[in-house]
């Protein structure tokens, strides 16, 4: 499986990310400089963790509209799969890749700390390695992480099954739960939580590791 991982100013998960998937893949990933224009040919491409552009204006905002995210948007139109971690998944709906939106935190507070997470559906390439229903533990660090959409697009989101994660002890406020969605075709994921925080036994979690190895089984 080859695997692209975009990087922004102020990304400080890139390395985190490239790290997991070379430990997966047994190959390290590309990584991709965000006014670069053109994407290698890859399997994954992964938007990853931080405070690109400093959260500034809004988070994900400046991202979206980077020049690296035309080739990005186009491949996930082609099939590609997408992941977006944290910051990345602020970006993929500033992009319009995912719907609904990650406002401030409940309390206006930064959260730091392991959550549990419930899989909601493991029918997708990111997903396919743990058991539906399955409880997980992945770290959170962010202050915009509380997941919204208005009650028709939420309601389309439980019915397709694009909700990929509930969290069970919701730290942020989030509508109904959610911790991370998929596009309609299953083929955008973007969560909060952090797998790769989550991906060694050295880091003390290693729940996050199913991630990769899920991808790894399915894209090989």
């Amino acid at each position: 499986m080859k695997a692209a991982v975009v990087v922004f100013p102020g990304s400080n998960c890139d390395r985190d990310v490239a790290v997991a998937l070379a430990q997966a893949t047994g190959t390290p990933p590309a990584l991709v400089w965000h006014r670069d224009s053109v994407l290698p040919a890859v399997d994954l491409i992964v938007l990853p963790g931080g405070f690109s552009h400093g959260d500034y204006l809004r988070s994900g905002a400046m991202a979206a509209r980077a020049p690296i995210m035309r080739a990005v948007v186009e491949r996930a139109r082609q099939g590609v799969r997408v992941l977006g971690i944290c910051n990345g998944f602020q970006i993929l709906t500033e992009a319009g890749l995912l719907p609904g939106a990650l406002m401030r935190n409940a309390g206006l507070k930064f959260v730091c700390r392991t959550v549990a997470l419930k899989v909601e559906s493991i029918a997708s390439a990111f997903t396919g390695s743990w058991r539906q229903g399955e409880v997980v533990r992945m770290p959170v660090a962010h202050g915009d992480g509380s997941y919204f959409a208005d009650d028709a697009t939420l309601d389309r989101l439980e019915g397709e099954g694009q909700v990929a994660f509930r969290y069970q002890d919701n730290p942020n406020g989030s509508a109904r739960d959610i911790a991370g969605v998929f596009n309609l075709g299953r083929t955008v994921l973007g969560l909060m939580p952090h797998p790769e925080r989550a991906a060694d036994p050295q880091l003390g979690l290693t729940d996050g590791r199913a991630l990769f190895d899920s991808l790894v089984a399915t894209l090989a």
